[in-house]
């Protein structure tokens, strides 16, 4: 067994004898599973350097791990490309790029295709995520003709990396499914569609002038000719510009759950998250499901911006979360050894003397989520009959998506003369599912005068009614009449455990006085998602309550499992009489005390990455806008190769947006970049063949 596999997981199936190939990296023979992808297969032999930056000679690794970036560019075969997007295979001869790789003897006929495949249809979707598949879905139903283009092997969008139950509705967006699950069963239905086609490895790469949009279809340029494009392509991940950025171990949380989640790869052993949206607090809480160490989280605001439940579930599990603190610089010298964070003010500077450092292998950055939606803003440019849905349209989870979709590809319905209604209710619940968290309003008190009945510690207004929908009694209502309100107890409970077993949040314990008539112990059921190994039965275990402080001890009586639980455990503990309606989780980390550095050097603009791709500093663009006055990106990009990298800018531009704000430069009077087709990467073998019958070269 490797180290650096997950062997074991108590959500996803791990293949018990998966095909294995052998390749060489730098000419030394490894292992990697069929079809995985090479940078995969590299992380798991625990190599995370992947070659040398031609301008300054940095360790280059894996930064998106969704295709978008440059840094995990490797030689595979003697051609370089992206690491993360490109399947090992047998034999496969794979080298590190130490600068500019050389280019390959021209010793061999090129041929030219002697014309581009073109293909036209009613509407082209871009992205198949929950979105664009609910959108074909309704499209497919009323026989519209349908091309569905996903830039990855498999469809589902983020949905595939999302091992949790999903909030929301039941009855209307599979509350309480897990993603993964949720992403097959829109798939299903919309490969059910008879006048639907469904185009994977296909991103779509350019709008053009003539109405036609470029697709980069399994390696072969394509034109699609649609009578109208919707977007439902998702979102990227913000990202943050400090000193050590650039280090490989610094990558966003996406990548982290395709290592782990999609590949069932191990890239870390101790990590810190930036970040305390959902997707922070949900990757903290995934890392510990695959053995991993979270050493901690923080958030430069007052409050973690997630879902309260998400925050309270890893305080539960021991991990500590630092709000009101940023980080400062990633340390270390081929890759992260350690991170630095400090308390920030009012004003969100960092506060000299509160520094914190933690010795870490891995940072992660979930700052939020950008909309991918140039291709909209173009085909809108161009006059193309051009619609946008999910977080192309507007950022939100994937429960909101999955209706945006819906009520997109009703528009469009209507707008080519369909009969297709759509229900105001529908325009409800997408809104509630598109709302932020509220505040914090404590939870609904529990009927005392019972001998069991459940702890629902949802204390926030989110959307989120499963505990309702399965109550066999129907004892659990939301008093505010809607999603967003909070759960109660307001019935009979028979300790069916439903409701424990189906919270997305894992926000409900189950108290049982049934069983010591001289109410000296009771019975706590919690649901528990962590490894096997970690807890056993019989075991005395440190309990929690709901934000993680120490109760006492409970003893381990049971740990339910069954298919009825979908993949969820239940823990059942003997605690004490007292401690029952107290006891929220289990610890299965002691929160280690940060060392204090007794020097922290402050942090410079030239140390800063902005252009990972050209190792542009921060500095260099400050100089830039200072001396010339400029208020253009598209001058910014000609001036210093700024966003002209493989990556066509979609991270540093944004960063860039922020040195304007910081130097005060309303971002109105700023002209933007330009977006040109193509928007990544096309191979020139993509317009070639290699066969007679076409035009030689």
């Amino acid at each position: 067994m490797s180290p650096d596999r997950v062997e074991r997981h108590p959500i996803l199936e791990v293949p018990a004898h998966p095909e294995i190939v052998e390749f060489t990296f730098d000419g030394r023979k490894l292992e990697g599973r069929k079809s995985e992808m090479i940078s995969s297969a590299l992380f798991a032999n625990g190599i995370q350097v992947f070659g040398r930056h031609r301008r300054d000679g940095s360790p280059q690794g894996i930064f998106c791990a969704n295709g978008q970036c440059a840094q995990c560019l490797v030689l595979a075969d003697g051609l370089p490309v992206k690491a993360c997007i490109t399947p090992v295979h047998p034999d496969m001869d794979v080298r590190p790029i130490e600068g500019l790789p050389e280019l390959m003897a021209d010793d061999a006929p090129v041929y030219l295709r002697r014309e581009i495949p073109e293909v036209e249809t009613d509407v082209l979707v871009v992205g198949g995520g929950p979105a664009g598949l609910m959108a074909v879905t309704e499209l497919g139903a009323k026989g519209v003709r349908c091309v569905l283009c996903d830039d990855k092997q498999v469809l589902g969008g983020k949905l595939s990396l999302q091992t949790h139950n999903f909030f929301g509705s039941v009855d209307d967006c599979y509350a309480g499914v897990r993603g993964t699950d949720i992403g097959r069963i829109l798939e299903q239905q919309a490969r059910a569609q008879k006048t639907v086609d469904l185009w994977t490895d296909s991103p779509v790469v350019g709008v053009f002038q003539d109405g036609m949009v470029g697709v980069l279809k399994q390696g072969h340029f394509t034109v699609v000719r649609p009578k109208s494009m919707l977007v439902a392509a998702g979102a990227r991940e913000k990202a943050l510009a400090f000193a050590g950025a650039d280090l490989p171990g610094v990558y966003g949380a996406g990548a982290f759950q395709t290592l782990v989640n999609r590949d069932l790869v191990k890239p870390s052993r101790r990590l810190f998250i930036v970040g305390g949206g959902n997707v922070g607090l949900i990757v903290a809480y995934q890392a510990l499901q695959a053995g991993i160490d979270v050493v901690g989280l923080a958030e430069v605001l007052p409050e973690c911006g997630g879902y309260k439940v998400h925050r309270d579930k890893i305080l539960r599990l021991g991990v500590p979360v630092y709000t009101s603190h940023t980080v400062l610089r990633a340390e270390g010298t081929d890759r992260v050894e350690r991170v630095i964070i400090a308390r920030v003010d009012a004003k969100f500077r960092p506060i000299p003397g509160s520094e914190l450092a933690f010795e870490v292998d891995t940072v992660l950055v979930a700052v939020g989520l950008s909309s991918v939606n140039e291709l909209f803003e173009e085909g809108r440019r161009l006059g193309m009959k051009v619609y946008s849905a999910g977080d192309s349209q507007e950022i939100a989870e994937a429960s909101a998506a999955m209706f945006s979709g819906k009520i997109v590809a009703r528009k469009i319905l209507q707008d080519m003369g369909f009969s297709a209604e759509i229900p105001s209710e529908w325009l409800r619940i997408q809104a509630m599912l598109r709302s932020h968290p509220g505040p914090a309003l404590g939870f609904y008190p529990p009927p005392r005068e019972m001998n069991v009945y459940p702890i629902l510690r949802c204390s926030q207004d989110i959307p989120c009614n499963p505990c309702t929908d399965v109550c066999i009694t129907d004892g659990i209502t939301i008093p505010e009449g809607n999603l967003l309100g909070r759960p109660q107890l307001v019935g009979d409970c028979v300790g069916c455990l439903k409701c424990v077993a189906i919270c997305p949040g894992c926000a409900i314990s189950l108290v049982d006085k049934r069983h010591d008539p001289s109410a000296t112990v009771a019975r706590v059921t919690i649901p528990w998602e962590m490894p096997e190994e970690l807890v056993q039965v019989g075991q005395e275990v440190p309990t929690t309550g709901n934000e993680g402080e120490i109760v006492g001890t409970g003893k381990v009586v049971r740990i339910l499992s069954g298919k009825s639980l979908n993949r969820r455990r239940l823990m059942v503990l003997e605690v004490p009489f007292a401690d029952a309606e107290k006891v929220a989780g289990v610890r299965i980390r002691s929160p280690e005390t940060p060392a204090v550095p007794e020097f922290v050097p402050p942090v410079t603009d030239d140390e800063v990455i902005v252009c990972r791709c050209e190792r542009i500093t921060k500095q260099m663009i400050v100089d830039y806008l200072e001396n010339t006055g400029s208020r253009d990106f598209n001058a910014v990009k000609a001036a210093l190769r700024s966003g002209m990298g493989p990556c066509g800018g979609k991270t540093c531009a944004e960063l860039t947006a922020r040195i304007f704000r910081e130097l005060g430069v309303d971002l109105k009077a700023v002209t933007p970049p330009v977006h040109r087709p193509f928007t990544q990467e096309v191979p020139m073998k993509a317009f070639l063949v290699e066969s007679e019958g076409s035009n030689r070269v």
